[in-house]
């Protein structure tokens, strides 16, 4: 059995830098077409002469492999001389909330004070990718921004706001509220819940910010992406740390999911006869709610056995040493 993949993109993705970014992106780069890339490396993403730099950096780390970065940066408030400068060099400019996640200790402390750069991005049709959570009890976190999601579908209803990474029904349920508002969701999302990290022995290569949540959350989001929800798309939040920073005091929040994603999403959505929407999920949604241009990429797939290496560089990914039912064939 085989099953054939045009143009996927993973619309949420860290690369991260230096030997890290050489080891890692060139895994993606392999099957896919293209992705979003992150700006919160160190120091964050925040200007043109950074973004230039880095997009240097990840075009040498990709090489001759076709893949597309879209790239990011890190919200702060910029001039309007600044943003015109980059607005034709990104995908769109992403806010985290201050403390939220890795390297965000630069984020945005209050929505208010940053509203001056939304009004100029809404004005000049740059996208708002946003990491959506607030410093509550942790389950509760993205719940709580729905209220801010609220405010700002509403106060810039001309602004194309991504809520990233969702976790629970309430954001799947809130997609459908504002015309301006969609999303991106994880593998490990559509797959895990918080039981899974935490429900015995701590697992920490499935503990992430957002954190899984409960049985209802997980089962909404898979009904949504089995679905091919149009304003939902694949996003990965493939996230590398190394193995040091993971097993460790202090794990480090990010699920290694860019090598396997593809294979793991094929035998999900075989497994709920859904296979006919995995190319809108992973490709076509993305097309069109970013305007994308995709170039002609082919994955082959095929129901054989494929076992996930205990490691990628110094990385472990989500299932590692594990076999899996489907392996990637070819990549034309």
């Amino acid at each position: 059995m085989t099953h054939t993949l045009y143009s996927p993109f993973d619309m949420h993705i860290h690369f991260r830098q230096n030997e890290m970014l050489r080891a890692i992106a060139p895994l993606s780069g392999y099957s896919f077409s293209g992705g979003v890339i992150m700006p919160n490396c160190i120091p964050p993403i925040d200007s043109a002469e950074l973004l230039a730099d880095y997009t240097e950096q990840v075009n040498n780390a990709l090489g001759a492999l076709d893949f597309t970065p879209f790239m990011t940066l890190f919200f702060r408030n910029y001039s309007e001389k600044e943003l015109a400068e980059i607005k034709d060099s990104i995908i769109g400019i992403k806010l985290y909330p201050a403390g939220a996640t890795t390297n965000s200790d630069q984020g945005v402390k209050e929505i208010s004070k940053a509203e001056h750069t939304l009004a100029m991005m809404e004005e000049m049709g740059i996208r708002l990718l946003v990491h959506g959570e607030t410093h509550g009890f942790v389950m509760d976190r993205e719940k709580e921004f729905l209220s801010i999601y609220d405010y700002l579908a509403k106060k810039f209803p001309r602004l194309h706001i991504v809520m990233e990474h969702i976790t629970t029904k309430d954001a799947v349920e809130f997609l459908d509220k504002y015309d301006n508002v969609t999303a991106t969701v994880t593998l490990q999302h559509l797959l895990i819940t918080l039981d899974d990290v935490i429900g015995g022995l701590m697992n920490p290569h499935l503990f992430c910010k957002p954190i899984a949540k409960r049985y209802e959350d997980r089962d909404s989001l898979l009904d949504a992406a089995l679905n091919a929800h149009p304003k939902l798309c694949f996003g990965s939040d493939s996230a590398p740390h190394p193995i040091d920073k993971k097993e460790s005091c202090g794990c480090a929040a990010g699920v290694f999911t860019a090598p396997i994603a593809l294979q793991v999403l094929t035998q999900l959505f075989e497994k709920h006869n859904s296979l006919p929407n995995l190319q809108k999920f992973v490709s076509d949604n993305a097309v069109n709610i970013y305007n994308l241009t995709p170039s002609p990429k082919k994955v082959e797939l095929c129901k054989k056995p494929f076992l996930v290496p205990e490691k990628y560089h110094t990385v472990v990914p989500m299932y590692a040493g594990q076999t899996l039912e489907w392996s990637i064939e070819s990549v034309q």
